[in-house]
């Protein structure tokens, strides 16, 4: 308790002396980095004790103490009683012997990725660094190694941007279920205790929940945090939901502006991803979970989804998405003024999955051919256009549509316009009604003048005419699922 209140003590001092202060007005006045809209697209990693059982999802440490459910039988069929086998008697298994942070920062920059997210400590409350404040840390159980330190220092080396994630907050509540039936999670538990504090678990966004956390529970949260910030200086800081509950609002004000103050001190740009308003609008980056937005917005953000469906870590039963809906995604949120962040489940021995690893290739692949249209793009007059509906909203990657050759979307770069076709067309004819010849009085969409048309990884010359009902190109045909750019390089 005296590490953490010299660290809550620090930060007061901080902030006292900084640029920034513990409220919205001030926050409000941090710029967002240009690194962060130029780079498009990041890569985040859930990885921890929860890849041992590797079963259900990254949600295991709840799901084993919730009777009934499919992960509470199967770790009792497995595994044993919760009494006599409990979730931290997986952290001896976690060693991670095949870990190579420099073949992750390999593998990560041939995907096309400009940053990294790992998660520095999930709901179940195990941290993946080097800590002062709790020995329930990945340097002192599992592998002991400091995941975080070595991974920041190799992805240093190929010029990748590491950022951090922070899920501490869930775990107020995330272990409760396990009080409720002879487990290894009983009364007492004190501070500093792995399971500790285990509280009911209320709707997962009611921002008024009762019991509400606790003063030592919220100033350990801060004290972890600005940990976390001093000891890996990350230039993106991302926080899961329930930091929305009331309680948390002082501390994040409080946090915030340490994290600004301290990169102003070390010549940083940073940012902080967050959901559901809980900053105030304009303080940071809103984030949307596995969603995206139907029209193009005027403030920046960015979603995060994964390779898999059915969980953020890697389970021996991920539904994988396709690198051609990935990509579709990729496009469609950065032509709507957004990143993207693409999650991956490394495996509890340190290796990524085989299919992570091709889903990353194959995207990779497109983006060293198609990049230009992607990295330090812009946004234009118009984002897309097609027949197919974008459901917008969170936790809607699962009901999307199948793109087709006829659905568009535009960025532009410099003197460079790009015609994105989400797929390609058999008989290589495209149409972009946006890009129509029409009479400027009538408030078309688009007259400039266009000096030559090409499409972007074809050396085969473009045919194109212009009318009234849009740009009409005719190319060789392409029967492949994965997105066609054109670039028009104008006058």
């Amino acid at each position: 308790m005296n590490k953490i209140n010299g660290y809550l003590a620090r930060i007061d001092q901080v902030n006292q002396a900084g640029t920034y202060q513990d409220n919205w007005d001030s926050l409000a006045q941090h710029p967002l980095p240009r690194w962060f809209r130029q780079d498009k697209f990041g890569i985040f990693i859930h990885w921890g004790v929860f890849s041992v059982p590797a079963f259900g999802s990254e949600w295991y440490s709840r799901s084993m103490y919730v009777q009934g459910s499919p992960e509470y039988e199967h770790h009792r069929a497995t595994y044993g009683p919760q009494d006599e086998f409990g979730y931290q008697d997986f952290i001896p298994q976690f060693k991670a012997e095949h870990f190579d942070p420099q073949a992750w920062a390999a593998l990560f920059q041939a995907a096309g990725a400009k940053y990294v997210v790992p998660v520095a400590e999930h709901h179940d409350g195990f941290q993946m660094y080097r800590s002062d404040l709790s020995p329930w840390n990945v340097a002192e159980m599992g592998p002991k190694r400091d995941v975080l330190g070595e991974l920041e220092q190799a992805f240093a080396e190929v010029g990748l941007v590491t950022g951090a994630s922070s899920h501490r907050a869930e775990h107020w509540f995330f272990m409760g279920h396990g009080k409720e039936f002879k487990s290894d999670i009983h009364e007492p538990l004190q501070p500093g205790d792995f399971y500790w504090p285990a509280m009911p678990e209320p709707d997962h966004y009611d921002q008024h929940s009762e019991p509400a956390p606790s003063t030592e529970f919220l100033d350990d949260w801060l004290a972890r945090t600005c940990e976390l910030i001093d000891r890996y200086r990350p230039r993106l800081l991302y926080f899961d939901w329930w930091i929305l509950h009331a309680s948390f609002n002082p501390y994040l004000k409080k946090m915030a502006a340490y994290y600004y103050n301290r990169a102003e001190e070390w010549g940083q740009e940073v940012l902080i991803n967050y959901k559901n308003d809980s900053f105030m609008f304009g303080t940071a980056v809103v984030d949307i979970e596995r969603g995206q937005f139907a029209a193009a917005k005027p403030y920046y953000w960015q979603t995060d989804t994964s390779v898999a469906l059915n969980s953020w870590g890697y389970t021996e039963n991920n539904q994988y998405r396709t690198a051609s809906e990935l990509l579709c995604d990729l496009v469609d949120v950065v032509s709507k003024n957004g990143n993207l962040l693409l999650n991956v489940g490394p495996k509890a021995d340190g290796t990524i999955p085989d299919e992570d690893r091709q889903i990353l290739l194959e995207m990779g692949a497109w983006l060293k051919v198609n990049g230009e249209a992607i990295y330090d793009s812009q946004v234009w007059r118009k984002s897309a256009e097609g027949p197919t509906p974008v459901v917008e909203g969170q936790f809607s990657d699962d009901e999307q549509e199948p793109y087709t050759s006829a659905d568009v979307r535009y960025t532009v770069r410099g003197h460079n316009l790009y015609a994105i076709a989400l797929k390609g067309a058999p008989d290589g004819h495209y149409d972009f009604p946006a890009l129509g010849e029409q009479n400027a009085e009538k408030g078309a969409e688009f007259h400039g003048l266009i000096k030559s048309l090409t499409q972007l990884g074809s050396d085969a010359a473009v045919d194109y005419t212009r009318d009234p009902t849009g740009l009409h190109l005719q190319t060789a045909g392409n029967s492949g699922t994965q997105p066609v750019v054109f670039r028009l390089e104008l006058q």
